[in-house]
């Protein structure tokens, strides 16, 4: 097949893109098989991305970030059928709730839920499981489940490994 003329050429369409948030960085993830002709403009409230296909299709992303980023803290990696793009975020610790500044979501922008993680809440979520954790160390503690164990014969045995430690390293 002849190439067609640019005027009869089909318009570049959006590549699908999957993302997710972190407490310092977001993490976009463009699907394009064997990119070629990567063009990246990242800014610090927006990002453009142009590139083909293994087949010559030309895609064209713009993206008007939700908030500001860092630009010379972030970064691309071209791999055999993504585009990724680590963004750090100019406030870290704030949770972007969608990844455009426009809140009506495009069709090309999709959740990445195998790496998502609700981040704003692991501390309160770690802190109630250490909680749990003591609370049942004290109860275990408090209630009385016979006489201590004699643990005396203990010494002997660690003065044994000891001994045996000290002949390993007189042969070295």
């Amino acid at each position: 097949l002849a190439k067609l003329p640019n005027s009869m050429r089909p318009p570049p369409w959006p590549a699908h893109a999957l993302w997710f948030d972190r407490k310092k960085y977001v993490t976009i993830n463009f699907v394009v098989q064997k990119p070629t002709d990567v063009q990246v403009d990242i800014q610090p409230d927006k990002m453009i991305l142009c590139c083909k296909n293994d087949t010559d299709d030309v895609f064209y992303n713009e993206l008007h970030f939700y908030d500001k980023v860092q630009i010379y803290d972030s970064r691309e990696r071209v791999h055999e059928r993504t585009i990724n793009f680590l963004l750090r975020k100019m406030k870290p610790d704030v949770a972007w709730p969608r990844l455009q500044k426009d809140p009506a979501k495009p069709s090309w922008i999709s959740v990445d839920f195998d790496n998502w993680r609700d981040w704003e809440h692991e501390e309160d979520e770690g802190k109630a499981e250490y909680d749990q954790y003591m609370d049942g160390i004290q109860e275990m503690t408090s209630e009385n489940k016979g006489a201590i164990p004699d643990m005396g014969d203990l010494s002997d045995v660690s003065r044994g490994i000891w001994e045996l430690s000290l002949c390993n390293t007189e042969k070295l």
